[in-house]
């Protein structure tokens, strides 16, 4: 019997998180993805996972050599969460052994970490750990600007997102080309992405012209969505402060923001959307007398910074550590947030966080179904993730099959 023993609102107990691990948590098809194989291999059997327990410990530099041996030792530990880690040339557990100098990691997931935080200073339906389908536009945002990126520019085409459990959302890419990539090669895929650099709202971006193909790409995704997610929706420039501190110092003409400070300042509280619109309004006005020639560079240095502000607010703000190191490691998928309940699960553009199945829920459902989780509403994640290891699963083992074969050609 499954027993919820702290009140709704709080984390699951020792007890919740014993039952998930026993009944719930998919071991065969996580060893799987981490392994490329149903067989057990080096890409399992020398990777680290980490726990971290409720008391604040964290142990770290486990490794597993079969799913019988890493679903025993989770069980019996029973941590909050555990956390993967990189590929090592000796298995992990070896390291109390060896000279740290001879542990080298040789390969990990390219992984990217977006989290709710880092577009505070635009969202207004929410704050601090709070999210809402509002907000989390931002992040399916960012998805699909990820996800072209990785498929069109770099090839990517196994990767798969998985929920944080509150108010984030990590990409893991599993290809075996981004797996091999070292510190150098994952810090200049994370520099082609991380465009949004300074996240200080009083600084313009001042982006480099003309964009890159992959910036003028997001910028085509992005437009359609600024009207309606920044300017209707979040309305972050209706306070005039904001509007002073944030919106006005994106733009390059200085008498434009001193025309626009004035006019605010006598119309308080003009929406984001109005405040928008007064940027050209007054602009026009501002150089009607002006010769064709410079009313038309004016006008486009007006268009970039306006740009700018889009790719502001609605470009992927990326945790930079996250990607830049293959030793680095991130919370495994399915398992619980320990603060919210819900369980870190697969997740598309579509997704929003009342999407995520909450422990206590599964554990309701389970014991009025037999203890089926297939009746559950784990079910669909369960599936969609077994459908993504299988497709790693047979692209490696084929990979691998076109390796011996071309091995057994030049040996001839």
């Amino acid at each position: 019997m499954a027993t919820q023993t702290l009140p709704p609102g709080n984390g699951p107990s020792a007890t919740d998180m014993q039952y998930y691990y026993q009944h719930l948590y998919p071991f065969k098809s996580v060893f799987q993805w981490l392994n490329h194989s149903p067989k057990p291999g080096r890409d399992m059997m020398h990777r680290e996972l980490a726990m971290a327990f409720r008391s604040g410990a964290y142990k770290r530099y486990n490794s597993f050599d079969s799913v019988q041996e890493f679903k025993a030792q989770i069980q019996r530990s029973n941590p909050d969460r555990f956390e993967i880690g990189a590929v090592y040339n000796k298995p992990p557990r070896q390291m109390d052994s060896l000279l740290k100098a001879d542990m080298k990691p040789l390969e990990k997931e390219v992984v990217f970490d977006i989290d709710m935080d880092d577009y505070d200073a635009h969202r207004t339906c929410c704050s601090g750990a709070n999210v809402c389908s509002k907000c989390w536009k931002f992040i399916s945002l960012a998805m699909k600007i990820i996800n072209v990126a990785l498929e069109e520019d770099f090839g990517y085409t196994d990767y798969i997102w998985i929920f944080s459990g509150r108010r984030g959302a990590h990409c893991w890419v599993t290809d075996r080309r981004a797996r091999q990539l070292n510190d150098i090669q994952r810090r200049s895929v994370l520099d082609y992405m991380n465009v949004v650099r300074d996240r200080n709202i009083d600084k313009r971006q001042n982006l480099k012209r003309p964009y890159h193909p992959h910036l003028m790409r997001s910028l085509e995704i992005l437009k359609p969505f600024f009207v309606e997610i920044i300017l209707r929706e979040q309305n972050p420039w209706q306070d005039d402060a904001v509007a002073f501190n944030g919106l006005l110092s994106g733009l390059h003409d200085k008498v434009l923001i001193e025309i626009l400070k004035k006019h605010w300042t006598k119309n308080s509280n003009r929406t984001s959307e109005q405040k928008w619109q007064d940027i050209d309004n007054l602009a026009a006005t501002q150089i009607k007398h002006t010769s064709p020639l410079k009313k038309s560079d004016y006008f486009n240095r007006l268009r970039e910074c306006k740009e700018d502000l889009v790719m502001a607010t609605l470009y992927p703000k990326l945790d930079v550590e996250v990607t830049k190191q293959t030793i680095h490691l991130l919370k495994a998928p399915f398992c619980i947030h320990p603060a919210t309940g819900s369980v870190c699960v697969p997740i598309t553009e579509a997704f929003t966080p009342s999407d995520a199945p909450k422990l206590i829920k599964l554990q309701n459902e389970l014991e009025s179904n037999e203890n089926k989780v297939e009746r559950t509403s784990l079910q669909p994640f369960l599936h969609q993730f077994q459908q993504f290891v299988n497709q790693v699963v047979k692209k490696e083992l084929s990979g691998a099959k076109r390796e011996r074969e071309e091995e057994a050609v030049n040996d001839f």
